[in-house]
């Protein structure tokens, strides 16, 4: 043991790397395209034996399957409404076991405040909030009911997918921005309430992200785009692999003592 008590690396299993999610099955929402695509992808090359993968639409997850079992990976695909909460406690309660979490999905209908209906107001609720809250509820009850000596290397970790905006404030996000405001807070109070039982929960706060989605919207409105470089200091836009990258690590025990946090993937945005 070190002076804080903990494994010297020389006393870690030989070959097993403090970044791998060797055994571990982890699930991914969102997965069918964009950050969650390139995650899903992240956590198979981290060593995870089995992905599933969860989005309303079968196409697509099944061409993220396909990627990803070229590692060698096991895959499994659930079409899912995640607005259905039956539907995916049915989903998350039918796996043999669960040790890694990432709380994808969402969406986002820019409006200015005064003109954002009923309905639009329902929609980003329902999925950015209550759908994370039910998916983060099961996939906690499914993470129990493992023991320790099943839970392997990398533990067991929920990563909640949240935004820069869920720290600051913009035009035409103000449902958004509350939205994610309300999963930082969620972040926090589950990482505490899980802790003595050995659930890390932590999130990820990305910019705005150079996606084939994006690019055609940044190139119609080249004065936005210029408003949105303008406010990272790093000059670009970020990339889903980047933001992957981060959510692997967190799912690792490379990160095992790191719960609560959120970490913000936003060039310095919100730095200022």
């Amino acid at each position: 043991m070190n002076a804080e008590g903990a494994s010297s690396p020389a006393q870690r299993p030989h070959g097993v790397s403090s970044a791998s999610l060797a055994g571990a099955t982890a699930l991914v929402t969102g997965a069918g395209r964009g950050i969650g695509a390139a995650t899903a992808f992240a956590l198979a090359s981290a060593g995870a034996d089995e992905v599933v993968l969860v989005s309303r639409t079968r196409a697509e997850l099944e061409q993220v399957a396909e990627k990803i079992q070229q590692l060698g990976t096991r895959t499994r695909v659930e079409p899912c409404d995640l607005r259905d909460g039956a539907a995916i406690k049915g989903v998350i309660g039918s796996l043999p076991r669960l040790d890694v979490l990432v709380n994808n999905a969402g969406m986002n209908i820019p409006a200015l405040l005064v003109d954002v209906t009923e309905a639009d107001l329902d929609a980003v609720l329902s999925l950015n909030v209550r759908a994370a809250i039910l998916v983060a509820q099961a996939a906690t009850r499914k993470m129990l009911e493992s023991s320790a000596a099943e839970r392997g290397a990398a533990g067991r970790s929920i990563i909640n997918v949240t935004s820069q905006m869920g720290r600051v404030g913009a035009p035409r996000r103000t449902i958004y921005c509350a939205t994610k405001h309300a999963i930082e807070g969620l972040t926090k109070a589950m990482a505490v309430e899980l802790a003595p039982v050995g659930i890390r929960v932590n999130a990820v706060a990305p910019s705005f992200l150079d996606t084939p989605m994006t690019a055609p919207f940044f190139a119609r409105d080249a004065s936005f785009h210029q408003w949105v470089l303008d406010r990272i200091p790093l000059g670009r836009l970020g990339t889903v692999k980047e933001v992957a990258a981060v959510i692997a690590f967190l799912a690792s025990p490379a990160a095992a003592f790191v719960t609560g946090e959120s970490v913000a993937i936003d060039g310095g945005w919100t730095a200022q």
